[in-house]
């Protein structure tokens, strides 16, 4: 694998303030396959966006009619960047931030919705359930698999004019300017340059962009790892979601269309490798203990995927002509299903800031505008992030006191209806500032 290497020179874009803006980084030259022709060496766009996962092309969906020319750059080939074999609940604010980019119609053809979450404890029997009158909404949000959410995404960036996507293209330098900031890509063995106002680090939780930036982090991995796959039940499973606690770690069951669901199972690191490894048979037994007999029989309808579970988040989201979204600027444990929502959130919020400093004829890269970007989502995203964590350390835990403390929380929220209702407009995203 190349080596990254990097000289940060740091300094703000306007005159007299120390604070750094000046990064750049080089990686040795290797060639990529070409799918797709690289523009002319001349193009300047106002928005260049660094990772064509699920965040980054969201953000360059939402630019559709915002006025704005984008270049979305993904280094994977596309049928890699779509072939990923994971799923994702899907928050209700999300689905009214893909309603508002215009793509919601599409993607609901392969979207299961929630009609009833239910919140347990290890083998206590009181179980916490969640309605979508608790709301007075039809639903409680929804779940999709990454290869169709993906795809749809794609697909409706076709229609977006202004914006034009290149992959594989893998961006090989950076060099931020007063006034613009210089990307250099290369596709197939061929570097050229691309100047744009903004630069968008989508490129997750290893982000090369927010490394190069000098962006440090805080955070820490967790003793655990996530064992994620589709099963086939042998009984339908009414669209409802499932989050269960036991003491090695939360058991998550998402019901997906065709009566799949997608379970993410969290486990100690030797453990879930060891489940990983077991024959189908066995791990079907061990699974079978989790699951429960609610929806009968179980068979395995995807290969098991396992990846280990970190809590991170960034110093700081932005730098002059700089600003990470999603994953690049912060990652969380998988319990309740907050990471993807975080990040089209930090999408959308960040359209509607660069659009009015653009109305307002504010120069799109500056420190001062991109600081409002981060003032709205850091505090809201370190809520969730610390949410997520003392829900897995107060639920992974068989400490007496803790287990009591717990099971007092869960009696609040089945028998005192303004907590359930703050703890479930939280969950689905509709307590805090909305992008629209």
């Amino acid at each position: 694998m190349a080596q990254l290497t990097m000289t940060s020179i740091f300094m703000d874009g306007r005159k007299g303030n120390n604070e750094s803006s000046f990064y750049r980084y080089d990686r040795p030259n290797h060639q990529l396959p070409i799918t797709k022709p690289f523009m002319s060496e001349a193009f300047d766009c106002d928005i260049a966006i660094v990772g064509g996962g699920p965040v980054g092309t969201t953000f360059a969906c939402a630019l559709k009619n915002s006025g704005f020319r984008a270049v979305l750059l993904d280094a994977k080939p596309p049928e890699v960047s779509v072939d990923v074999r994971r799923a994702y609940a899907i928050s209700l604010l999300s689905g009214r931030i893909f309603e508002q980019i215009g793509v919601w119609e599409k993607l609901q053809a392969d979207m299961s919705p929630f009609r009833r979450i239910r919140l347990s404890d290890d083998n206590d029997r009181s179980v916490v359930e969640f309605w979508p009158q608790d709301l007075d909404l039809p639903q409680l949000g929804y779940a999709i698999e990454h290869t169709p959410l993906l795809s749809q995404l794609r697909s409706f960036l076709h229609t977006c004019d202004s914006v034009q996507g290149l992959w594989p293209a893998e961006v090989v330098g950076v060099e931020s300017e007063p006034e613009a900031v210089r990307v250099r890509v290369r596709q197939d063995g061929t570097e050229r340059s691309l100047r744009a106002k903004l630069l968008v680090a989508a490129d997750g939780s290893r982000s090369r962009l927010r490394e190069a930036a000098g962006i440090g982090t805080r955070g820490w991995k967790y003793w655990q790892s996530c064992l994620t796959f589709r099963v086939k039940p042998e009984h339908p499973h009414h669209n409802i979601a499932y989050e269960r606690f036991w003491p090695d770690g939360p058991f998550a069951i998402l019901p997906l269309r065709d009566d799949r669901c997608n379970v993410v199972w969290t486990l100690p690191h030797a453990k879930a490798k060891a489940f990983l490894e077991l024959e189908e048979d066995a791990f079907i037994r061990e699974l079978s203990q989790r699951y429960g007999d609610r929806m009968g029989k179980l068979a395995l309808d995807s290969p098991r995927v396992l990846f280990p579970v970190q809590l991170m988040h960034g110093d700081r989201y932005v730098k002059h002509r700089l600003a990470l979204v999603g994953d690049a600027a912060h990652c969380c444990h998988p319990v309740g299903g907050q990471g993807l929502n975080l990040g089209i959130r930090d999408a959308a919020a960040l359209v509607r800031v660069l659009t009015q400093a653009r109305d307002a004829g504010e120069d799109i890269g500056d420190i001062r505008v991109l600081q409002r970007y981060q003032r709205w989502r850091k505090g809201e995203n370190w809520t969730i992030l610390a949410f997520t964590d003392l829900l897995d350390r107060t639920f992974s835990n068989q400490w007496l006191p803790l287990v009591g403390l717990r099971r007092s929380g869960l009696w609040l929220l089945r028998n005192v209806p303004p907590v359930k209702i703050i703890a479930l407009r939280l969950m689905t995203g509709l307590l805090g500032r909305s992008p629209v």
